[in-house]
């Protein structure tokens, strides 16, 4: 059985998130209405917002083009994928 009583403490911070910081101030849903969410990374919105970040990880980090950059898993499984 759930209870639905509020809580008796509340945060010190109403911008609490889920991780370990805090929403910017200013923060509202609308930061996330481009967001693919619940789509493959193989679908067409999915693929375009890894060549978005692809590129511009080569244009800030000044990667020559010779060089192939990546994006895995944040896992050891991801590191050794790309060590393969």
């Amino acid at each position: 059985m759930t209870s639905t009583a509020k809580p008796a403490v509340r945060p010190a911070d109403p911008r609490f998130s889920s991780g370990p910081t805090k929403k910017r101030p200013g923060w509202s849903t609308d930061a996330l209405k481009d967001a693919t969410l619940g789509r493959s990374h193989r679908a067409k919105p999915g693929k375009a917002k890894l060549k978005e970040a692809i590129d511009r990880t080569r244009a800030v980090l000044g990667v020559p083009d010779t060089h192939k950059i990546a994006i895995v898993p944040a896992s050891d499984t991801g590191a050794v994928e790309m060590a393969m």
